[in-house]
């Protein structure tokens, strides 16, 4: 993951730096430092994954859910990079089933779908899955993505409240960051952590976890404009064979395979 010094995620608002670099510096770096990971693709959420080219979002799909499309769906090919998206509701439509240069797109749904949404994404070679009435279920979809669809290393690449929901749900074991030189400075802007419940009832690690400040960045602007995938979440289903826990967030190196909820 990559944040601002004051642990801010839109990267637009980050002061810049005056040395000339390009704002194509940071990003490069960071992918840099996500290939190292080995993942076999990651998980945003569908804010993100609305900003792809051929994919938009519209008002779900209303219709009859019968048990001839219930089950998930596996559309791409063993080995396949994917890019897992959670979607509670089916508001994504696609025009493609591949982003960010070839990972074959994965939906994460609650099991609310319609039957002619879930037609609609066989008809588009898209592969799915469901976690639950609302997508809150993170362990089955860890679970199923790690027993059925064979994924074993997942970056986790959401925002805030996407990595707020692993973190209650204590499934992440190892936060890896990179701190850019810069400062976003205005209160409410998204954080690393944006988990949405009552003070009482605040996300804790469900044991300690390994927090690596991976590098620094040195001499690097991204100024106005500047388009990140913002926080690269890991995830890592080398767990003992067990199913993935969810991983932290970017860059670096963490260990977890994650999801979220909170669409």
């Amino acid at each position: 993951m990559i944040s601002s010094v004051d642990g801010r995620l839109v990267s637009s608002r980050w002061t810049s730096l005056p040395n000339g670099d390009s704002e194509q510096t940071i990003s490069n770096h960071y992918e840099r430092i996500a290939a190292r990971l080995g993942g076999d693709g990651f998980i945003i959420g569908r804010k993100t994954m609305e900003a792809f080219d051929g994919i938009s979002s519209r008002p779900p799909f209303v219709g009859k859910q019968s048990g001839g499309l219930r089950d998930h769906n596996i559309a791409h090919e063993p080995g396949d990079p994917v890019a897992i998206v959670i979607d509670p509701s089916g508001k994504l439509h696609y025009q493609t089933n591949t982003i960010d240069g070839g990972h074959r797109i994965i939906s994460i749904l609650g099991d609310s779908v319609s039957d002619a949404y879930l037609q609609a994404l066989r008809n588009q070679g898209i592969s799915y899955l469901f976690a639950g009435p609302h997508c809150e279920n993170l362990k089955q979809a860890l679970a199923m993505l790690g027993a059925q669809f064979g994924l074993k290393t997942l970056l986790l690449e959401g925002g805030g409240v996407i990595n707020g929901t692993f973190l209650k749900a204590g499934l992440i074991d190892e936060i890896s960051l990179l701190i850019y030189p810069g400062i976003d400075g205005l209160s409410g802007v998204p954080s690393i952590f944006e988990y949405h419940g009552q003070r009482m009832n605040a996300p804790r690690p469900a044991s300690p976890c390994a927090i690596s400040v991976r590098k620094r960045l040195r001499m690097v602007s991204s100024g106005p404009g500047t388009s990140l995938r913002r926080c690269h979440r890991t995830h890592d289903t080398r767990n003992n064979g067990k199913p993935p826990t969810a991983g932290a967030l970017a860059s670096g190196s963490s260990r977890a395979s994650a999801y979220a909820s909170s669409i």
